[in-house]
């Protein structure tokens, strides 16, 4: 009796020994071989600056399909491991949209979400032979105060696989949604200048962009012609079409010398329309050819056609009295879905591009590491300007072996220390020299072969932006935005919730026609084995006691 009294002690005062221990230090261990319970330290860090309280409305809930339910399971775990740092100022409510009074109802509430930003998902499946249908919305809203934050979880690459596309957005749960808190619970924004005196493009076809970015950043405009870029945390220079002068030039070199982050979407060709017909690619000069080379990167004065191209709507002739339009593939407008491993384009949906020149790494920049980040497909064809570019060119069925000049880089990302254009050119005279850098601090820039890749389109109806990215013909968003703001992030904050994107988890799927085939065995299995296996150790557990007291 004492030594039952005695053990009974020792297992109480154990237990109380060990609560006191979890309470005085908190972990977590993941065991797991991806680590998909894990969060990054940056975004710990985030929720536990909070100081006020951020509500995330779930509204991937309810009866899902198998696929979906994955990744509703993958938010929620995220959604709890952000509780556990977030000090109590997060509030995780979860709703399912389809459940109404109704149909009414439903439509309404429907509407309301639509309203607030979040696209839905029209799913079709087969459920023993019968087809369902079923509209869900997977994603967020994030709200803090007044302000809410539409987050969309279903993302990735559209081109892959439906299981591909759902584990890119499982993937990717921790950094969209962890972006949206940034978002709401920030108060000091980083400064981002926008070069945009040397373009003809209308604002309102960078509106989108420049909205965007507004969201996260302060956003500065050059109009002014400021002395230096010196203060700024990113500079983006936008589609330019007129020549910089070698003082704006220096004005760009020396921002680089300081350690500063720049992104150029750049034209190496300039695209005018002639006639009806057809364009006149010409080459163009911004006079940042030198500044490039000096960098480890030139832009060329062509044109690729890929076979891998978006669409426009062509006049193919007549029926009847009437024009017969039709959608046809147009190899000047590259889609982009080749990438580098960056976590800049990790799980990117493809990128919209038109009239698309090829950029060259140079060895002029030793010391810079240069990290493709758009490329081509393989089966391209280089067009040298000056050229004609013919809209007949869309009737003709292209001859694949033609197209053999393989995959041509689009975007690039040089860092490292650079050396200035300007060194040994400035003499001690110049009222420059007094903060001239010949070599810089660690820098990053990006340069991308297509100026058109940040312009949105415009719907003159309604007088409205359309998103960027955008494709009137396939009506479909590609990743265009997605790439900028990816690139601006990483710029200005390489280890923060940037890192999160790079999360990767392992589809380990099963055998569909076996489990088909064998549907009854595994039914009966996963009913029978776990009480085969109780009634076992039962009966062993009998078998020892009655071995025990009857020995």
């Amino acid at each position: 009796m004492k030594n039952t009294t005695l053990r009974l002690v020792l297992i109480i005062g154990l237990l109380a020994g060990v609560n006191w221990l979890a309470s005085q230090f908190f972990f977590r261990w993941d065991l797991t071989e991806d680590k998909r319970y894990s969060i990054s330290e940056a975004t710990k860090q985030l929720l536990s600056d909070l100081d006020k309280d951020i509500i995330v409305n779930v509204y991937l809930n309810g009866d899902l399909p198998a696929g979906f339910e994955r990744l509703e399971s993958a938010t929620r775990e995220t959604l709890e491991e952000f509780k556990t740092y977030a000090n109590g100022h997060l509030i995780i409510n979860y709703s399912d949209p389809s459940e109404a009074s109704s149909e009414e109802q439903r439509q309404k509430q429907y509407l309301n979400l639509v309203d607030r930003g979040l696209t839905p998902t029209n799913v079709f499946a087969n459920e023993d032979g019968k087809r369902t249908e079923k509209i869900i919305f997977p994603g967020v809203i994030v709200q803090a105060d007044t302000m809410s934050v539409p987050v969309q979880l279903l993302k990735g690459n559209r081109s892959s696989s439906p299981e591909e596309q759902l584990n890119q957005s499982y993937e990717g749960v921790e950094f969209e949604i962890a972006s949206a808190i940034r978002l709401l619970g920030s108060q000091e924004h980083k400064k981002v200048g926008l070069v945009v005196s040397h373009t003809k493009i209308s604002p309102a076809r960078l509106s989108d962009l420049i909205a965007t970015i507004q969201q996260s950043y302060d956003v500065f405009l050059d109009m002014n012609n400021p002395e230096s870029y010196e203060g700024l945390d990113a500079l983006l220079v936008l589609k330019p079409d007129s020549a910089f002068s070698d003082n704006e030039k220096f004005k760009l070199d020396q921002y680089i010398m300081g350690g500063g982050k720049a992104l150029f979407f750049v034209d190496g060709a300039r695209v005018d329309s002639v006639s009806l017909d057809g364009n006149y690619a010409q080459p163009q000069d911004l006079n940042l050819n030198d500044l490039f080379f000096k960098w480890g990167a030139r832009v060329n004065t062509n044109l690729v056609k890929d076979l891998n191209c978006a669409e426009i709507l062509l006049n193919v002739g007549n029926m009847g009295d009437k024009p017969e339009i039709r959608p046809m593939p147009w190899r000047f407008f590259p889609l982009l879905n080749n990438f580098g491993t960056h976590t800049i384009t990790r799980n990117l949906n493809a990128v919209y591009t038109r009239f698309l020149s090829s950029i060259d790494t140079v060895g002029g920049a030793p010391e810079i590491n240069k990290t493709p980040l758009l490329m081509t497909s393989g089966y391209t064809q280089v067009v040298n300007a000056p050229a004609l570019v013919g809209y007949n060119e869309a009737r003709k069925d292209p001859d694949p072996a033609t197209y053999n000049n393989g995959a041509k880089l689009a975007g690039v990302l040089l860092e490292g220390s650079f050396t200035s254009l300007f060194a040994n050119r400035i003499l001690p005279g110049d009222p420059r020299a007094a903060k001239f850098k010949s070599k810089g601090s660690p820098a990053k820039v990006i340069i991308c072969s297509d100026g058109d890749l940040i312009v949105n389109d415009y719907d003159y109806k309604r007088n409205a932006p359309l998103p960027l990215g955008y494709d009137r013909v396939t009506k479909q968003t590609f990743g265009n935005k997605d790439f900028v703001m990816h690139a601006l992030d990483y710029m200005t904050d390489a280890n923060g919730l940037i890192k999160a994107r790079n999360k990767q988890i392992d589809i380990r799927a099963l055998d569909k026609i076996q489990i088909q085939e064998n549907k009854k065995f595994w039914q009966a299995l996963n009913l029978l084995l776990p009480i085969a296996l109780i009634g076992i150790f039962g009966a062993l557990r009998y078998y020892l006691r009655m071995r025990k007291f009857t020995g």
